[in-house]
């Protein structure tokens, strides 16, 4: 299965796809702490409620639609724009949350209910990713 494995990524190398996902290194451990500054707002576990959306399960949901939340206009717009949480797109997302919705929606800037202005370190993102994979399903 191992070699199947490599066999797989050497096949994806070769066709040109050269890039690796910067999450990929990601440290969960390090993304623990990195968390500390999220979990005032955001809760990881399923039924748990906090001023901010519960991000269990917020990987490949749509933005602005867990159920019970109220989101802002714009993470609503954005979702109905095609915005879906994927690893690619929350790393990029909480460089500077509003920036990205802002140009997702054609403004400098997107009105949202989160007060974080995000995380300008890469390895920060990696490893709060991480973290986030191994804690929410």
């Amino acid at each position: 299965l191992l070699k199947l494995a490599m066999l797989a990524v050497g096949l994806t190398l070769a066709a040109g796809n050269m890039s690796v996902p910067a999450f990929a290194a990601g440290d969960s451990k390090a993304g623990k702490k990195v968390f500390n500054k999220c979990k005032a707002c955001h809760q990881t576990k399923a039924g748990k409620k906090g001023i901010g959306p519960n991000l269990n399960g917020f990987l490949g949901r749509k933005a602005g639609t867990l159920a019970k939340f109220k989101f802002s206009k714009d993470v609503k717009a954005a979702g109905a724009k095609g915005l879906v949480w994927t690893p690619e797109t929350f790393v990029a997302y909480i460089k500077k949350p509003k920036k990205y919705l802002g140009k997702l929606l054609g403004k400098k800037k997107a009105r949202t209910k989160m007060a974080f202005n995000g995380l300008k370190k890469a390895k920060d993102r990696d490893n709060l990713l991480a973290y986030l994979m191994t804690v929410t399903k």
